[in-house]
């Protein structure tokens, strides 16, 4: 779901929710590749039962990747997909179910959005290439230099679109992929694989989510099942609270922001296409051997925990002195539902509730103020009180003026800050004010990049003397010739007076023009003005977009929660309604029509592509895009408008497309529908999930004798056989059978000749008409362990986080022993007093893993705190010389850091003692300190009386001063 920010936002509140993989590599033998055994136990230390793959969101950086070459051809892309659905499978090593879903047709009111993102991937294409055809022509004209163009095809992601022969031909190697890993890979053997690929209706996640729910409703359903789902959209995060299951992860790639890119032009990096200036590229290596190689980093994942998500929202959720029993899960779902108003991808964001500005939290805090007086909770299994939601709406809608101010205040503050910002680097790149200027100021000699070595300082002055000279010629003569006007100084000729001063020089930047202006007086009858077109008195109007708010509201949760209320439903609007204008709201939403059904594959494509796309489509339904005679012309302009709507970027803006009219479209499909090959037909049908397992299954044998004796009806699964997951079965038309050979659709992977795999069509339960999946845990379901402690709930965003690896947050961290403390202390030069090393104190976790530092007899505990600079002055260090103490004094800075740490601090507080501090001379100090030092060691015997024989570690907390020197080791 397009939520921008929504997940930044999320893990700096909840920091605790995140877990980096622990991800086991696989290894290389004589030039042979080991793979990994996911047979083991998880290295994450936790074991997953169900993987579910959200597989757009691997398709799309397979087929076309930010931060590394694209594949050459469809071929390489399909090995792209297996290799990454690989990794994850090794990363999780699910045991019971591998669920891969790729989005299907959409209902409609999600076909708008991808309407609007391939409309202006055409565009933003188009204009791409203008530009990059633009400033090749002007940098080759000032004589600079570029690579040659390279004529290649572009690849048009709008392919990854239901219908197209892309999507068919990725169904049919995904067939070979689970064939050949259920045959080959012993951590497939026991795994039931679902594919439900693009001729399957819906999105890819709400295919998963509509698995899970339909299952847990199952009397088998296991409901400690630890499911683990991979996507990267916002959406999920939501969608997995919404399923009520205890054990729910979801695994996505770490996102690393401001990546480096090569520029589209000369293909180097460090500077964007805009900034290209023809330079010829520096050899990189001795024999320019790095030439064609880009910097690729493999990309990372993590896990966010929804459980430990579960705890932050338990404690902000929980609410006393309610006029009804609290229910934590009807609070979750009530969170899930406000964060709705801030964006999802089938309703605009409210024009008041931006995520950047706190719009949840304000959410959740008129929520908890205001739920008081609603006599109960906002949404019940998908169902929304209309009534208890305008109490909210009304809250936010009384702030609403004051909203819009303080954004208004916020920007100029921030433009403000970066003027100043700006003026500042500006000033340090110009350098001091008394540098001389002309042939006197400083040269670097040699090269400005990379200095040569000066063989005659006196002639390289000289010729760098003479170059200034004749530039100060060059400009003489132009001012000669401009008639003695200098264009640096000041002038009254009209061309002096009339240069513009260059963007780059100009200390704001444009802003585009906001007619709205929110924050001024009058700002609603501005905005339906601008953006409808209409009287903000026509209450008719205002009442009828909040009708259709309000049932998108109604239907976006029922989505969540029962499935697809309707596929016609859609939002007809480009912008939202104000939260004030939610009024009288109780009766504006019945029901929605029943028994609709989604469009067909090619139809889809003709509601969602652009006319410079229609190269997917058969030729006829293409000619209805661009024949300027075709009754359906104005579904696809060359052009459109992008509306900022207060945005900076285009991408942030909202695209003024016309809305498809579904009997238009339909009425003119008709005409071209006889045109479609057999071929066609096939792709413009819908599917059904298909379900593959081994030979070592315990449902083999069923599956292989329904071949066997050919039946074709309808067959439930016998839930005992299959991990609990119950559905019907039915043979299917072109079936992966055992023993027979699986043919690559890939030529440069090899067939499968001992194939032990078998597959069938798969449908889940049905239910009847009105059943109603309750949003509640489960009878036995186990909640996890807490794993939150008191201190992770006031770090917030000041205390810097720290990732854990793992699922196990006592995983022993890496650590020095003696033997590496020796090899430190010998890398490192003696001759120096201090050293990079040379103040920093042993890790807080010294005492795990197998080092203990052996105390002597009656050493004193001790520990290194920077709290000693506040408790006053340290002990004396005037204590006998032991056999290690004095082999150190022998030469300066002992083996170990931690030694010549305790040296530093000995001769930093003996300069201390003798320096005088005004007018105190040293033995004033020294009295106070003595007084100080009697006030310790009483506190200290006090504390040892209580606490016995205890021994304190390094890390005990306490504000001991630091340790004596050290004596680790018995030299004797």
């Amino acid at each position: 779901m397009g939520v921008p920010a929504f997940f930044r936002w999320l893990s700096r509140k909840y920091p605790s929710i995140i877990v980096h993989c622990v991800e086991e590599k696989g290894k290389e033998c004589n030039g042979v590749r080991i793979p990994v055994d996911t047979t083991k136990p998880n290295p994450n230390e936790v074991e997953f039962d169900n993987l579910y793959l959200d597989m757009n969101g691997i398709i799309h950086p397979c087929t076309h990747p930010e931060d590394k070459p694209a594949p050459k051809n469809e071929d390489e892309m399909m090995v792209a997909i297996f290799e990454y659905i690989d990794r994850l499978y090794n990363i999780v090593r699910p045991r019971k179910v591998l669920y891969m879903a790729i989005d299907g047709v959409a209902p409609r009111a999600k076909m708008n959005q991808q309407r609007s993102r391939r409309f202006r991937a055409s565009k933003e294409g188009v204009e791409l290439t203008e530009e990059k055809q633009r400033i090749r022509e002007e940098i080759i004209q000032r004589g600079g230099y570029l690579p040659p163009e390279e004529i290649k095809e572009r690849f048009d992601s709008n392919c990854i679109t239901p219908g197209t022969e892309f999507m068919d031909n990725l169904a049919q190697c995904l067939r070979y992929y689970v064939a050949d890993r259920l045959s080959n890979d012993p951590g497939w053997k026991n795994v039931v694989v679902f594919l439900s690929d693009a001729s399957v209706p819906g999105e890819g996640e709400h295919k998963i989510m509509d698995f899970i729910r339909r299952q847990r409703a199952q009397p088998n359903h296991d409901p400690n099942t630890h499911h683990c789902l991979c996507g990267a959209d916002a959406d999920l995060i939501m969608l997995g609270l919404a399923t009520h299951e205890p054990n729910f992860t979801i695994i996505r790639e770490e996102f690393k922001p401001n990546k480096p890119r090569p520029c589209a032009l000369c293909g180097q990096m460090g500077h964007e296409i805009k900034d290209c200036q023809g330079v010829a590229r520096e050899k990189k290596g001795q024999h320019d051997e790095f030439a064609d190689t880009v910097p690729v980093s493999e990309q990372e994942f993590i896990f966010i925990r929804l459980c430990v998500l579960r705890e932050y929202l338990a404690r902000e959720l929980t609410m006393a002195s309610l006029p009804f029993p609290f229910d934590f899960e009807r609070s979750v779902d009530d969170w899930v539902f406000m964060c709705f108003f801030v964006g999802n991808d089938f309703l605009p964001h409210l024009p008041s509730l931006e995520i950047r500005e706190g719009a949840i939290d304000r959410l959740v805090n008129i929520y908890k103020d205001v739920v008081h007086k609603t006599g109960g909770y906002l949404t019940q299994n998908g169902f929304v009180n209309l009534e208890r939601v305008e109490m909210i709406m009304q809250a936010v809608g009384v702030a609403e003026d004051n909203i819009f101010k303080k954004r208004k205040e916020d920007d100029e503050n921030f433009k403000r800050r970066n003027k100043e910002k700006r003026r500042r680097l500006k000033a340090e790149q110009q350098g001091p004010a008394y540098l001389t200027t002309g042939q006197f100021a400083p040269h670097a000699l040699g090269r400005r990049d990379r200095p040569d070595v000066v063989h005659n300082a006196r002639h390289q002055a000289y010729d760098m003397r003479m170059q200034h000279n004749k530039d100060a010629a060059q400009s003489l003569k132009a001012m000669m010739k401009n008639g003695g006007n200098s264009s640096a100084g000041p002038s009254d000729s009209t061309e002096s007076r009339g240069v513009k001063r260059k963007a780059e020089d100009s200390d704001s930047e444009p802003e585009p023009e906001d007619n709205v202006r929110l924050w001024e007086e009058g700002w609603k009858q501005r905005y339906y003005k601008t953006k409808f077109d209409v009287d903000a008195m026509d209450d008719v109007f205002r009442r009828k977009v909040v009708q259709s708010y309000v049932e998108g509201l109604c239907w976006v949760l029922r989505y969540y929660y029962q499935g697809c209320a309707s596929w016609k439903w859609y939002f007809p609007f480009h912008y939202a309604p104000f939260a004030s204008d939610f009024k009288d709201i109780k009766g504006m939403f019945t029901e929605f029509e029943k028994e609709t059904k989604p469009f067909k594959p090619l139809e889809q494509l003709m509601g969602v592509f652009p006319a410079a796309s229609g190269n997917f489509l058969p030729t006829t339904w293409r000619n209805l895009m661009s024949n300027p005679d075709s009754s359906i012309i104005d579904f696809y302009p060359d052009d459109f408008a992008i509306d900022l709507n207060g945005k900076k970027y285009a991408w942030q803006g909202v695209a003024l497309l016309p809305f498809v009219d579904e009997r238009r479209l339909r009425a003119a499909l008709a005409d071209v529908y006889p045109d479609l090959t057999p071929e066609e037909v096939k792709r413009n049908s819908l599917g059904s999930d298909l379900l593959f397992l081994s030979r070592s299954h315990p449902l083999f044998d069923f599956i292989h004798e329904l071949y066997r004796t050919e039946s074709h009806e309808s067959t439930e699964i016998p839930a005992e056989l299959c991990h609990g997951i119950q559905g019907a079965i039915n043979l299917d038309d072109d079936p992966i059978l055992p023993d027979k050979t699986v043919k690559s659709p890939i030529p440069m992977l090899r067939d499968i000749s001992q194939n032990i795999s078998i597959g069938v069509k798969f449908k889940d339960p049905q239910y009847a008409d009105g059943f109603v999946f309750k949003a509640v845990l489960l009878p036995d379901a186990k909640i996890p362990s807490k794993v939150l402690k008191p201190g992770d709930w006031e770090k917030g965003n000041r205390e810097p986080w720290r990732p854990q690896l793992g699922f196990n947050p006592n995983r022993q961290q890496a650590h020095l022993d003696q033997s590496g403390f020796r090899a430190l202390g010998h890398s490192m030069n003696r001759n120096r007093g201090g050293g990079q090393y040379s103040s920093a104190p042993p890790p807080s976790n010294y005492h795990q893993g197998s080092y203990r530092p052996p105390h002597a007899g009656s050493h004193q505990p001790f520990q290194h705190s920077r709290q000693n600079s506040l408790l006053g002055a340290p002990p004396s260090f005037h204590q006998p010389q032991f056999p290690r103490q004095q082999q150190q004094q022998q030469y300066r800075g002992g083996g170990h850091g931690w030694d010549r740490a305790m040296q530093s601090q000995q001769s930093a507080y003996q300069q201390n003692m003798n320096r005088d501090r005004g007018g105190a001379g040293p033995g004033g100090y020294q009295q106070r300190y003595d007084q100080r030092r009697d006030d310790w060691h009483d506190r200290r015997d006090d504390r040892r009386d209580n606490r016995g024989p205890q021994h304190q570690g390094y890390s005990s907390g306490r504000g001991y001063p630091p340790p004596p020197p050290s004596r680790r080791y018995n030299w004797n």
